[in-house]
């Protein structure tokens, strides 16, 4: 991701931003629980709630999914320097891992496969498109 580090940890730690490219949860709102966000999927209508977790020693974020009673950590994603791998100085790798859950069918777990690479395509094109129109 063409821009630094610590902006685009804010930005994949932000419901408000994380709420524009998650296809299967979009447009975050408070679901009244301290940090737990509700959203839409655009597959089939229905809510998911999602608990963020910054670690931002690690350049980390869980992201977890279920009900406002339960979640599991279903998604993380962890950022690292991208100079220490020998690209820009101002900008960063983001590793997107996604578990299976056991209730997925094969055919859901393709779409979530595929939905999550339109993801971070996604949210690479919108954190370098707002980093560029603030920098």
């Amino acid at each position: 991701v063409e821009a630094p580090l610590d902006y685009v940890f804010s930005q994949l730690s932000d419901p408000v931003h994380l709420g524009r490219w998650t296809l299967g949860s979009m447009d975050y709102q408070p679901s009244g629980v301290a940090g737990v966000h509700v959203g839409t999927s655009l597959f089939d209508g229905t809510k998911s709630m999602v608990e963020i977790r910054p670690y931002p020693e690690l350049w980390m974020i869980d992201y977890l999914v279920g009900s406002v009673e339960t979640r599991i950590p279903r998604v993380s994603i962890r950022l690292v320097a991208g100079q220490d791998w020998g690209l820009a100085e101002r900008s960063c790798i983001a590793a997107m891992t996604t578990w299976r859950a056991g209730f997925m069918t094969d055919e859901r777990w393709a779409r979530t496969r595929t939905t999550h690479e339109l993801e971070v395509l996604l949210f690479k094109e919108q954190i370098e498109t707002a980093w560029k129109a603030g920098s």
